[in-house]
């Protein structure tokens, strides 16, 4: 099969198109030939070494989301057939004509949607609902600060919140307010020019937000906390602007009676990525219906051979929504 690997770490351009095994399927395993893959920021990482392996947990091969047609079942699959189609999430092995995957990580894909919109859903509206609804318990009424917000994460936690009933303050570069606040942004900051945290504050009446989510880190972090509500909860997905040491006066945690919570998908073990899979599915997945409020937002799409190019768009920080790589089938 085709696939795209890569000999070195190294920048977009170590990327190529060869030939690689299909995988070998195992009894909770389906196989899929590939439609259209996902790619996300922990490609990246991959990539340049920053997980210090070329085996990104399953397969050497780089991608963690899929879309395709399952066209083989391993002995304890329950629930897929061949012709089925599939979308989900894989511990690598995306960027390839063909992919395994666990049925307990696959998700049927909505008749309303092709293969290229199925595959911008697994990775960033499981994440965002395991975020915003299962750990920020973001109800309708509730306000909430969503960062990042023309990311895909980012942009996905911003529908949720929608759908949710919730009033949603959300950051971005000013070139992409615009098309945040079509997906229900309430109050939409350019975050090269305002502060954040004072624009919740007048907004909301020095009360604040119920919930933050956040995708920076440490540049973030205090005023993340200054923006929090009595009892609110700050969820960070991810460090973009930086880990390392913060400082918070614990008083502030205890007379404000706030929850800081960490949240990452690929460390988490198997049995709690199946349990975030089904969340997410019992909870939106009859909502991709084409018509509601719920709609995968592809920013560009790149034939696999032209997987670099696919990074370089990422690395720009241009994108809106999810890039996707397809394998030039009709979708």
């Amino acid at each position: 099969m085709k696939a795209i690997i890569f000999k070195e770490f190294g920048e977009a351009d170590v990327l190529q198109l060869g030939d690689a095994p299909a995988p070998e399927v195992r009894p909770d395993d389906l196989l899929v030939r590939v439609h259209a893959a996902g790619v996300n920021r922990a490609d990246l990482t991959h990539r340049r070494g920053g997980y210090g392996r070329p085996d990104f947990g399953d397969s050497t091969i780089m991608g963690l989301e899929i879309a395709g047609e399952v066209i083989g079942t391993g002995s304890a699959v329950q629930g897929y057939k061949v012709g089925d189609r599939v979308m989900g999430v894989v511990g690598g092995g995306a960027y390839a004509e063909l992919a395994r995957i666990d049925w307990r990580m696959a998700m049927p894909i909505p008749d309303a949607l092709d293969y290229v919109h199925a595959a911008a859903i697994p990775e960033v509206f499981v994440t965002a609902h395991e975020a915003l609804v299962h750990l920020g318990r973001l109800q309708r009424g509730d306000s909430v600060l969503i960062h990042a917000a023309a990311g895909g994460v980012g942009s996905a936690a911003v529908q949720l919140a929608y759908a949710t009933g919730a009033t949603i303050f959300a950051t971005a570069e000013a070139g992409k307010l615009e098309r945040v606040a079509q997906f229900g942004v309430d109050y939409a900051i350019d975050y090269t020019t305002q502060d954040f945290a004072e624009v919740v504050a007048d907004k909301t009446n020095k009360r604040g937000v119920d919930v933050v989510i956040d995708f920076v880190g440490a540049p973030y972090f205090s005023r993340n906390v200054a923006s929090l509500a009595n009892g609110g909860r700050l969820v960070q997905v991810g460090i973009l602007g930086g880990g390392g040491e913060v400082n918070i006066g614990l008083e502030q945690i205890l007379y404000r009676h706030l929850q800081i919570i960490g949240t990452v998908m690929k460390s988490r073990a198997q049995a709690e990525k199946h349990a975030m899979v089904r969340r997410f599915r019992e909870h939106w997945l009859e909502r991709f219906t084409g018509g509601s409020s719920l709609e995968p937002v592809v920013d560009s799409t790149f034939t696999l051979e032209n997987a670099a190019q696919a990074h370089r768009r990422m690395e720009s920080s241009l994108n809106v929504g999810k890039i996707i790589l397809t394998m030039d089938v009709r979708t």
